[in-house]
């Protein structure tokens, strides 16, 4: 391995170290609640969300800033995930129930192939993903690839407000979406 490599290898692993420490990069995430593996952080406790951009599974380009008004409920996944399967339903019949609250949501396909992840969408989930094989997108959000499945909430200002890092349920994550989106409207025109 050449030295360049083994710095950015080094970088790589000093960053994840430090983005595993919570919600924010100040500190403030020792104050955010941590229980069952959900870690929700109130609006002042938040930070802004990295940038979240890349191609869609069936081609063209997405950008989470576009959303910006919108509640972003960000789901990481994978084809070969058996909790991943087992959420979609989930996932997908809460975004319908919020959909009208102005909240999106968005999935994000890490380690695997377009083919295999375009058929596993098929019949289950109605939003976009990104494809992401690489996984820069969830190693940008401290989301290992093998710790997935992993929902992010984003509020309507961007901002990190709930992890969870664990397959989900409707019952769940309804009411952490709903919560988040009464925080404020959603603007006109957004619903």
């Amino acid at each position: 391995m050449g030295l360049p490599r083994l710095a950015a290898g080094l970088l790589a692993v000093v960053t994840a170290t430090v983005a595993l420490t919570g919600c924010t990069a100040d500190g403030r995430e020792s104050a955010c609640d941590r229980a069952g593996g959900i870690v929700e952080c109130s609006p002042d406790q938040r930070s802004a969300a990295p940038k979240i951009t890349g191609e869609l599974l069936p081609g063209g380009s997405y950008d989470v800033a576009d959303e910006r008004g919108q509640v972003v409920v960000v789901n990481f996944w994978g084809s070969w995930c058996a909790p991943c399967r087992a959420e979609a339903d989930d996932l997908e019949n809460t975004f319908q129930a919020t959909r009208d609250s102005g909240v999106t949501f968005l999935g994000i396909n890490v380690q695997d192939s377009r083919d295999k992840a375009i058929a596993f969408e098929q019949g289950r989930v109605s939003y976009p993903s990104i494809f992401d094989p690489g996984s820069r997108l969830a190693l940008a959000m401290d989301i290992p690839p093998n710790t997935i499945p992993a929902t992010v909430v984003l509020d309507r200002e961007g901002r990190i407000a709930t992890v969870i890092r664990a397959a989900v349920k409707q019952d769940g994550l309804q009411p952490i979406v709903e919560r988040i989106a009464a925080e404020s409207p959603a603007p006109a025109g957004r619903r």
